[in-house]
């Protein structure tokens, strides 16, 4: 029997093609979010504990005051991927989501909980209060939100283990083992959280909001983060690689449509060691400079296209290779809908980039005033 359900007579209303870029694009910028957020909350949770060094005081309440704003773009930013996936892989993707069903659907109050305890943790840092075992909640939370979404990503390509999970539990409350690329792919995303802060750091250091020794501090602090995680971020990278079925691995060197996703990943190895060198150079640097930060920050950016691409290229090989194909679907592509959602998208970014203007050109405060 076939593991996978009869794929929907509705014909997908764009090409596939489109559906993939869409969902690469605004995967990668979702990826940008989660790291900021779980490497800046865990580095602003440190800081805290340095309640002595006014510059490390600092640094969490400006870090803790921007990861209010940062899960907003995680959830709106997560919200398009998901969906462009269900288009795509929605024979799959629906099968993992319900033989995990109580912990997807818990995933829901477990982000209210951590949002929360955002602006608790914010909250206390203004106040003077102790603070750190409020933000270590929010990360645990975030994290284990973190696991669950690489678990069931991870499931979506194991149809092999479905119908004995459903055995086990049609109630959705076990949540799969054995699968060898469960932890290397979690440990990705947590040391690219704190590689990725790092880089958000040196990113924030040359702002005049700071002083100077609180600019020294972020950039050196920053940049050591990068240069360290950076290296564990590629060592994941690998483990993750290594641990991929034989099928996936001769795809990514022979498929004609995906061996361009080998390129992708020397490229993503040669961007974070760019962003190693950055780093390092930041962290035992002297000074804070404006091109070293939007040089991070256009690296980080392109850091996690290349990795998308990459993990896209994973996915659809193993899939594949389990009889489901994500280009073998019928397409009757209705234009004036596609156009009409293109224009509304690019009108989208352009308010965002507005808004994000206007907050620039705001009034600034200092870092460090109450």
């Amino acid at each position: 029997m076939h593991p996978f359900p009869a794929v929907d007579p509705i014909p997908l209303p764009a090409p596939i093609w489109l559906f993939k870029l869409l969902h690469i694009v605004t995967l990668a910028l979702h990826f940008v979010a989660v790291e900021m957020l779980l490497g800046g909350l865990l580095l602003a949770v440190v800081f805290s504990l340095f309640r002595s060094s006014p510059q490390a005081h600092v640094a969490a309440r400006a870090i803790a005051r921007r990861l209010t704003v940062v899960m907003t773009y995680v959830i709106n930013l997560g919200v398009p991927p998901l969906l462009f996936a269900q288009v795509l892989y929605g024979r799959a993707l629906y099968t993992s989501s319900v033989l995990i069903g109580a912990y997807w659907i818990a995933i829901i109050l477990i982000l209210m909980a951590t949002y929360w305890l955002l602006y608790q943790f914010s909250a206390r840092l203004d106040a003077g209060k102790s603070a750190w075992h409020i933000g270590l909640g929010a990360w645990l939370l975030a994290g284990f939100i973190a696991r669950l979404l690489s678990t069931n990503m991870t499931l979506m390509l194991r149809p092999e283990v479905w119908h004995d999970m459903y055995m086990s539990s049609a109630a959705g409350i076990y949540l799969p083992t054995g699968d060898p690329t469960t932890e290397p792919r979690w440990l990705l995303m947590m040391a690219g959280g704190l590689f990725i802060s790092g880089l958000w750091m040196i990113y924030l250091a040359p702002r005049s909001t700071f002083t100077a020794d609180e600019q020294k501090f972020l950039a050196g602090v920053g940049g050591k983060v990068a240069a360290v995680c950076g290296l564990i971020y590629i060592a994941a990278g690998f483990w993750a690689n290594a641990v991929q079925p034989e099928a996936v691995k001769t795809g990514l060197a022979t498929h004609p449509l995906y061996h361009f996703a080998t390129f992708a990943g020397f490229g993503w190895v040669a961007l974070v060691a760019v962003a190693v060198v950055l780093g390092a150079y930041a962290g035992f640097g002297k000074v804070a400079a404006g091109w070293l930060a939007w040089a991070g920050a256009l690296v980080a950016l392109l850091i996690e296209i290349t990795f998308t691409v990459y993990r896209d290229a994973v996915r659809d090989l193993t899939l594949l290779s389990k009889g489901y194909d994500v280009w073998d679907r019928v397409v009757v592509t209705n234009w004036s809908v596609v156009g009409l959602f293109l224009v509304l998208f690019v009108a989208g970014l352009g308010v965002i980039g507005w808004l994000i203007s206007v907050v620039a050109r705001a009034q600034k405060v200092m870092e460090g005033a109450a």
